[in-house]
């Protein structure tokens, strides 16, 4: 198995077709420099999340800690970094004519109404 190194994960492109399909640039959401940011830098952040690699640079500590939370976001890959987290952590909508979040209960067919809340005027 080959070693992971900084300049690998570098070269290679990051992409998340379950979120977005077309790419980061088609997608509307993001500028050109972010899109290029993603890109370039995914992979690096992505493994260092996971933990296939360690952080060896300053860069490298400061992305991690703007891709956990710890630090505000200041350069251009962590804010497009903090973007795309914000982007596929939204809550769902639960219907295209609304906004209303989707509310899973648990039971199939509950109702909080109940027939004597009910008024039926003539």
């Amino acid at each position: 198995m080959a070693t992971t190194t900084r300049e690998t994960l570098l070269r290679k492109p990051f992409n998340d077709f379950r979120n977005y399909p077309y790419g980061f640039a088609r997608s509307g959401d993001f500028s050109i420099r972010e899109s290029d940011a993603l890109l370039h830098y995914g992979c690096l952040i992505n493994a260092m999340l996971v933990g296939d690699f360690s952080p060896k640079t300053a860069e490298d500590k400061a992305l991690l800690a703007v891709a956990r939370g710890e630090k505000e976001a200041e350069t251009a890959v962590e804010k497009a970094w903090a973007k795309y987290q914000a982007r596929i952590n939204r809550p769902k909508v639960g219907s295209m004519y609304g906004r209303s979040k989707v509310v899973d209960d648990g039971e199939f067919g509950s109702s909080s109404t109940t027939e004597d809340d009910l008024v039926v005027e003539d």
